[in-house]
């Protein structure tokens, strides 16, 4: 899957890049609750997708992020039970899945046409407004070519 291109797809075609909106038009619920130290988790069950976000825990910065993160879950690997990979097996599989997630949040939040609109600061600063941690922004894509 190119999540690159996935991604402007859903930015164009809900004219937003915020997660929680993208959610809603997708009819993905978002719910809230303590989830005992993880931020975020993705749930399908039967046809209905849901995103629940440790409201305890995550620090609101990240907010974003986690968001787009499970979003990314719900899309990219929708089919695939990312806690019964990391619980049940060794899988590198797993590793896989969270790298897409990883990838979707940061092309969302960090999309050429919003860091074009903001080409007066840097691009820490603005993964840094955005909730992108620092450790991810390399795996922003420019062009079909990914930060070193």
């Amino acid at each position: 899957m190119d999540v690159r291109r996935h991604v402007y797809q859903l930015i164009r075609k809900f004219k937003t890049d915020d997660p929680f909106r993208l959610a809603d038009h997708l009819n993905i619920i978002i719910m809230y609750g303590d989830l005992g130290g993880k931020y975020g988790n993705y749930l399908k069950y039967k046809k209905s997708k849901f995103i629940i976000i440790d409201d305890v825990r995550t620090p609101a910065h990240l907010l974003p992020f986690v968001c787009a993160h499970e979003l990314g879950h719900a899309i990219c690997t929708s089919k695939d039970n990312t806690q019964w990979l990391k619980t049940y097996t060794m899988s590198i599989n797993a590793d896989k899945v969270e790298h897409t997630a990883n990838q979707f949040a940061v092309e969302l939040l960090l999309n050429d046409e919003y860091l074009a609109d903001h080409a007066d600061m840097s691009l820490y600063t603005i993964a840094r407004l955005r909730g992108v941690p620092e450790r991810f922004i390399n795996l922003k894509c420019f062009k079909g070519h990914t930060l070193t």
